[in-house]
Order: structure tokens, then sequence, then C-alpha cells
């Protein structure tokens, strides 16, 4: 506003002075220059500015005028100012009253939108008496200019006295209004005032130059100022001083001065502005030295900098990073030599050939550069020494894993095979088999024992191929595969790759990354792979693939195919002892603090490896790795810290039945912690909230004192029915999960509902089944039941149970979901034990596939279900013919004391189970 105001004025000064006559006594002469210019262009009205402008008192008292409500800020007497209109008839109306002698009209602030009347997007437009301040400014327009025809015009006005809003006679556009103008506020000094309003006026001259020396811009405006004022007249400073207060008033703070008639208050409420503008002042000017500051250092920094730069290049010392770039490639290119593929080597020397002619500052310098970082970053050529000591490699993997001899003979044949040919080839190998078993931590000790890198990546819920098969240079921040990372990361091309969780790779709108996995585990391809990013051939044929799954059923047949599957069972009952004696409870210990391991010499120790793996049983059951005794309590540890095998084998009975150790491990650690706990607070001799209840005399855990870490027991019984034969229609069946094996009951029932009037036996063939199962599992119910009905009619036909009974089949434990066809013979013997009221013996399970025939089929995970038998107390179990071979393979110490009978029809399983 102040920049407007003086650009009005310093216009005003360049016209031509003339006699100090007001516009309306111009000679006819000049009225008649004037309408010619009207009639010629209206829109660019020559103003005539007499030297002297008459405002104030000199302007006329008109009762009504027209009314133009302003925005932002009022206009005091005195003060020029500028304004754009963009309503048309307000435009139009001005333009009316421009063509007059003389164009007055009153100027009155509105008030906020909130709460009076409705918010308009045009400012010249009101709807309501409310939004308009009372007091306002008697202005003149000085200048009147149309932007554009009919939405824009600016009004250059000059403000004359103030006046009070009585009335608004047209709300319009235009605004109509009565006035009713104030009379000339002479001051006239008071005693009581007289020093006050003095030393307000004193402060008010003072804050200003304090203004003026700290904001230069203020300064040059307040010296250009077009208002004068009178030091000795409260009411004139009072308006200048509110006047050139841009930043620190607000539109109600400024109406304010505007309204008050006090003197006193007048300065009073003059001063906070200006003392708003000199704290805005004050903190630009420290924003400004802050500014200041740091771009000197900077810039002092940058100048030394580019001199040590131009030094060093004089010198010799240093040269251009781009040339460093091209020399560390070269270098790094000759390292590899014939190594390098010669199809990547032309490719290597094409982009460095295009890259030492790009500038920096080009997009296409990083994309090369980047390009060529990953390139000379893949191993070309590059391989570990590979172990081929099958003694040092069976020590290697028997050191962290208990049992898993399947993985461990297929990595023994492996280096057999590289020690008789001098050169190994990748592999792909998959563990499957429930959570908790090792698979993944394997990986580490089959790296280890071949004396290779290792690197994991899982890509479980993977579903953009980009992270398999890289992106395509062309896009922003593109990088290659996950196997390209790799090889980068270790720096050898013959790595351990272990791609966890292959069984749950996902599939999304990026591609299918299963099918992109096909080139990278087939054998037949690997050796030329592409990657999007690289786009040359890489030899992947070298690499060691693992992979690891819970559900060979989720993995795509044609990425199955390229797998070598090795089956991880799980763990029986002795082999969870043993793993948790030798490897859980002393990882445990280490890592809580209580033990240490020995310092012993290293030649004794291997001698002493050697002598266990020479002396250990076939049967697999002997450890072959660290055992307890290798590891003392720390210091400070009380002697006799330690758990029990009755404790570890009420915690594998009680607690932890999966498959795999990993609950196991998590009740041992949550052992652990309370026993440092203990121990910490006897040593510091603090109160623990809850009473320690072990024995005064000893530290081990042992069964009478598990519960209180462990707390109660989550299995209370190995079977649902303990003793005695079992109710008619229950059998026991044997199952396998994505967590192990199991044993579950099959429980079926009979409704019998009343004959109808006539005697006639209502309801029969209506079979319900439920227990959460899956399709397969109810299509084997289905099964079951017409094959139970055909076989209860060849074994007594008399038996109509199943044409007057509705029968309810139910499995237990109704939570858990359950599928799979290996429940069908045991339905089909749970429906004839219901319709024949023979019970089934309380040692028997079954399992088996049951075709509509009556053929016994073959099922899987039969070492699974034969830990799960033994673990529930099974003394006899019925398994199709078919899985003879599978029972074959199973160790000794699990067959022991069992029963087996073999089935291929399900009259051998009746006359077994029911007969």
């Amino acid at each position: 506003m102040i920049a407007a105001s003086f650009l009005a004025v310093r216009s005003a000064r360049r016209r031509p002075r003339v006699a100090p006559l007001p516009r309306w006594f111009s000679s006819s002469s000049s009225s008649s220059s004037d309408e010619n210019n009207n009639n010629n262009n209206n829109n660019n009205k020559v103003v005539v500015v007499p030297e002297k402008i008459p405002f104030g008192e000199a302007a006329p008292r008109m009762p009504h005028t027209l009314g133009l409500p302003l925005q932002t800020r009022p206009i005091f007497p005195g003060l020029i100012t500028s304004i754009t209109l963009t309503d048309p008839p307000t435009i139009k109306a001005m333009e009316e009253l421009w063509n007059q002698d003389r164009a007055f009209l009153s100027c009155f602030l509105r008030r906020p939108t909130e709460g009076h009347g409705t918010v308009v997007e045009v400012p010249e437009i009101i709807t309501d008496p409310l939004e308009l301040y009372e007091t306002g400014t008697l202005a003149e327009i000085q200048r009147f200019h149309k932007v554009d025809e009919e939405t824009t015009a600016t009004l250059t006005l000059l403000a004359h006295r103030r006046v009070d809003l009585l009335s608004i006679d047209e709300v319009g556009p235009p605004l109509r209004v009565n006035i009713k103008h104030w009379p000339r506020l002479e001051y006239a000094p008071q005693p009581d005032q007289d020093i006050t309003i003095r030393a307000l006026s004193n402060e008010i001259i003072s804050t200003i130059r304090q203004i003026a020396q700290m904001n230069p811009l203020f300064r040059e405006s307040l010296n250009l100022f077009p208002m004068r004022f009178d030091a000795n007249d409260p009411f004139k400073l009072a308006d200048f001083a509110a006047s050139i207060s841009a930043s620190g008033g607000a539109s109600a703070d400024l109406q304010a001065v505007l309204a008050e008639r006090d003197p006193e208050q007048r300065l009073h409420l003059a001063l906070v502005l200006l003392n708003r503008e000199l704290s805005v002042s004050q903190l630009q000017k420290e924003i400004n030295q802050k500014v200041e500051e740091k771009m000197t250092e900077t810039q002092r920094k940058y100048f030394l900098m580019e001199q040590l730069k131009s030094i060093k290049k004089e010198l010799g010392m240093e040269r251009d990073d781009k040339d460093a770039l091209i020399e560390k490639y070269q270098k790094k290119l000759e390292e590899y030599g014939e190594k390098v593929p010669k199809e990547v080597n032309d490719v290597i020397q094409a982009e460095m050939e295009k890259f030492s002619t790009l500038e920096k500052n080009s997009p296409e310098y990083q994309v090369t550069r980047s390009y060529l970082d990953w390139l000379l970053g893949v191993p070309w050529g590059v391989m570990s020494e590979e172990n081929f000591d099958l003694a040092k490699a069976r020590r290697v993997l028997d050191q962290d894993h208990y049992g898993l001899e399947d993985v461990k003979d297929a990595i023994l044949q492996f280096i057999a095979i590289g020690k008789l040919k001098g050169t190994v080839e990748g592999k792909i190998l998959c563990l499957a088999g429930p959570p908790g078993t090792g698979k993944t931590s394997i990986g580490k000790s089959i790296a280890q024992a071949l004396n290779r890198e290792f690197y994991r990546f899982s890509v479980g819920g993977l579903s953009d191929v980009s992270e398999i098969k890289g992106h395509r240079r062309t896009y922003i921040g593109a990088m290659p595969g996950k196997v390209i990372q790799s090889l980068k990361t270790v720096g050898t091309s013959n790595p351990v790759i272990l791609i966890d969780e292959i069984d749950k790779l996902g599939s999304g709108f990026r591609g299918d990354p299963a099918s992109a996995l096909l080139e990278v585990l087939d054998p037949s391809q690997n050796s030329t792979f592409r990657d999007h990013f690289l786009d040359v051939p890489v030899d992947i044929s070298q690499v060691l693939f693992l992979c690891t799954a819970n559900e060979l059923d989720r993995i795509p047949g044609p990425l199955l195919d390229r797998m070598e599957v090795i089956r991880l069972p799980g763990y029986d009952f002795p082999e969870k002892v043993t793993i948790a004696e030798n490897y859980l409870v002393p990882k445990s210990f280490k890592e809580s603090g209580l033990m240490v391991e020995k310092e012993i010499d290293t030649t004794d120790e291997l001698d002493s490896e050697e002598k266990k793996m020479d002396d250990s049983d076939q049967d697999g059951t002997n450890i072959k790795t660290t055992p307890l005794e290798k590891y003392v309590h720390a210091p400070g540890i009380p002697e006799g810290v330690a758990i029990s095998r009755e404790a570890i084998q009420s915690l594998v009975r009680w607690y932890a039945r999966e498959a795999g150790v990993r609950n196991l491990a998590k009740y041992i650690d949550r052992i652990t912690r309370k026993l440092a706990l203990q121990i910490v607070a006897e040593q510091e001799g603090a109160v623990l909230r809850e009473k320690s209840k072990r024995k005064s005399n000893s530290w081990t855990i042992d069964e009478s004192n598990l519960v209180d870490y462990v707390g109660k027991q989550i299995f209370t019984s190995d079977r649902l029915y303990e003793d005695g034969p079992l109710p008619n229609g229950i059998v026991m069946g044997l199952a396998y999960t994505s967590m192990g094996g199991s044993a579950l009951y099959i429980e079926t029932q009979g409704i019998q509902r009343a004959p109808d009037a006539e005697g006639k036996p209502r309801g029969g063939g209506h079979v319900k089944v439920t227990g959460q199962l899956g399709d397969v599992m109810k299509e084997s119910a289905d099964i079951a039941y017409t094959v139970a009905r055909a076989r209860l009619h060849e074994i007594d036909p008399t038996n109509s149970f199943f044409d007057t009974a509705d029968i309810h089949l139910h499995v237990p434990e109704g939570a858990t979901p359950k599928d799979g066809p290996s429940a069908g013979i045991t339905m089909v013997t749970s429906l004839l034990s219901l319709a024949t009221a023979k019970p089934v013996r309380n040692d028997l399970a079954m399992t088996g596939e049951i075709s509509l025939t009556g053929k016994v089929l073959p099922v899987g995970g039969i070492r699974e279900k034969i830990m799960a038998a033994r673990r529930a107390g099974i003394t006899c179990v019925i398994m199709p013919q078919a899985n003879q071979r599978d029972f074959d393979e199973i160790p000794e110490y699990l067959k022991e004391g069992l029963q087996v009978e073999y089935a291929d029809d399900y009259q051998k399983v009746y006359d077994v189970a029911l007969a």
C-alpha cells in the first residue's frame, strides 16, 4: 500500500502545475478539453492534479454517497491508495461517478466474515449491513482506469475525513449509503492529559526512528510517504503512525485507530501497532544476520575448496572425477582378465567409451555410471576355494544341527563328487518340513561346510518379478534382481544362496515370481541367466541354491520339478530331548550370561570330535556335536544352575508337542531369564514381586518346580479317551499337517427320529460334517458314508441303521482347519462302529485314503504319523499296503513295540478293527 501511494504521488508530481484552484473551478477551455478527452478515451482520462490538493474540511459534506467495501485495511485521511474492482455494476457506477466534476464516495472496512452474512467471491458486494464497520472515510477518486472492458478496473483514492455509517440506502451493487461527517477534531490540551499525550507522541516518534534505522525498506517508504503530519497534533500523528504500520497492524486494530475520538487513546492504539512493527523488524534483522553468517561461512568454505582443488590439479595430486572412475573401471576389468566373457567385455568397453564423453550434469551420466558399477561389481569367474574334506564337512554340519541325516548325506555326496571330478556344479535343494526344524539355519552350516559364501533372501509374499530378474534401465531407481545383488555382495560366483519361504510366493499385477524363478533354478538354463538390468548373460550354474518350504503342495509344479526335495519329518520325543540338552540349553545359558565356553586347545577339540565320530552309534541317536560339558558357569553364577533331564522331558511332553523345537527353545529361554533374575536379585539383596519357589539348596530346575518357571501345563493328557474301549462310533486317525504329525479322533453319532403317525420311520440318509474341514476332507466323508452303507449291507443285510438315522460326523478341535484324504478308512470304521454297535480298540489308530469301491490308497507323512501314534501311546497301526516301503525306512527305535497292519482293501481294516 505504501508503494502504491508513493507511485500515485510521483505520477502526480510529474504533471504540469496549474493554478491552485479546485477542479470544479476549471476554465471552460479546460472543461472542453476534458470533454474531448472523455470522448476519445474515457478509460484513460488524464487528471490535472493541482499543486495543493484541497482535502479535509475543504471537501463537501454530502449526506448520501456511493459506498465501497474495503477488504484488508481502512484508509486514513490524507492517504492516497489504489484499489482494484472486479464487480461489473460497481465498475460502471464508479465510471459514471468519475465523469462528474468531483467524484466522492465512502469507504468502509468489512468485518470478519464469521457469523456475518454469506461469504461472497466479489469483494465489492455485501449482503448485510452488519458486514461493515460503522466508521469509514470519505474519499475522492483521483484516477479511474479500466484494465479490461467489463471485469477489472483500478481506482486511485484520496481520503479526506472520517464519516459514520448511518444506514444503507441500497445494498446494490453498487452500494449506496447514508453517512454522517465527523466534525473537525481540534486538539485542546488538558492539564491532566498534556503530559501523557506528549509522552505518547515522543514514544511514537522514537519508535518510528528505531524502525527506520532497523528496516531499510521502511526508511525508504517513510521518506517518500505522501502524508504530512504535525508532531504537535496527536490526531494526525496517530493517523500517520497507523498508516505506516504495514506488517504490525491487523485490520481490526487499524479500524480501532480510525474509529477512536479520544486523542490519548488513539495515540496509545497507534503505538501498539508501531511496537508490533518494531518486533517484526527486529525478527527480520535477526533472520538476516543468521542467513548472512551462514552464507558467509558457506561461501568461504566453497572458495577454499575450489582453491584446494586447483592447487591439487596443478601439482598432479588429483584428477577429474570422471578420469578417476574410468581408471578404476579399467583396473577392475584387468583384475578379472580373461574370466570376463567376450560379450560382457564388449559391453563394458562400449559403456566406458560412452561414459568418457558424457558431462557430469547430464542425466545419462548417472545412469551409465550406475550400470558400469553393477557390471564390474559382478564377480566374473571369481570362485571361493571349496572344502573337499568329508570329515571336516561332517563335523561342521553336526556342530549346530542334530539329525537331518538326509540333508547332511546330500551335502557329503556333493563334496565327494566335486573331489572326484575336480570341479563342482550348482545344485538346487528344497528342504521341506514343519516350522522350527532347522531348515533356514541349515543353510549357513552347509555354506560353512563347503567353505562357500552365504546369502539369504526371503520370497514370502513377493509379487514383483523385478525383485528376481531386475528392472529395466530406463526406469528411475532401477536395480538388478536379488540373484545379481547376492553375487555382488558375497564377491564370488559360487556362493550358497538360500531362497526362504518359496511356498509363500505371491502373484500380482507386477507378474508371477514363481515363473521368473524357473530360469534361475533350472540347471540347463541358469548358465546364461539374463538380468533385465544388466542385459548380459551371467553364469550362475556354480551357485548352490537352497529353498525352504513348509508345504510342497503350494509350490507350482514346474518350479518343484527343478528341485531335489529333501523332507524334514520333524523330531520325535527322544530327539527333542537330546536337542534340548545338547543344543538349546547351552545356547540359552550362554545368551543369558549364565555360562561361558571353556578355553580349550583347538587341536584337542578336533581330536575329541573325530574320536566321537568314530565311536558314534549307527542309529542316529548319538550326538555328534559340542556337549553341555564344554560350557562352564560364568563368574559369580552359583554351581548347580541347570535344567534336569526330567524337566526337559516334561517340557517336550506337556508344553511343546509341535514337530519343531522353536517353542521348546522359547520355554527354555523363559526359564533361563527367570534364573538370571533370581541370581542377580539375591546378589543385590533385592526383593522380587513374586517370591522364589526354588529349592533352598539347589538351583536345578526339575519337575517339582518347573511349573513356577513356565506356568501350568498346556496339554493335560496324551489322548482324549484314556482307559477302556472307545465308545461306539469313535476311532483314532493319524494326520499330517504343516506343523507335523498329529493323532485326532473321528466321532460319529446317529440321530433316530420319532416314527410318523403310521409307525413308519422318519429320517435317514442325511450326513452332517463339522470340525472346520476342508473340501477334500468333506469329500472323503461323503465317500466314507457311501462305502459304509455298502459294507453294512454285506455284513448284516438286516441292519437298517443308515436308513432310519441321520448321521453327524465331527472331528474335535473345531478351531483347527483340517484337510486331506488320509482319514477315509477312519471315517468308514467310525460309521460302521456306530451302525454295528461295536467299539474299536483303545490302542488302535489308522490312516489311509478310501476309494468308492473300498480300495485303500497310499498317503504321505508316514514317519510323522508314526511319531504322533507313539506320542499318543498307540500300539497298533493300520496303514495302506503301498506305504510299507515308507515304514521300512523309519529308524528302528520308532518301530519298537509297534504292531503294524497293512491293508489294500477295506475288508482287512474291518477285520482288524471290528471283526
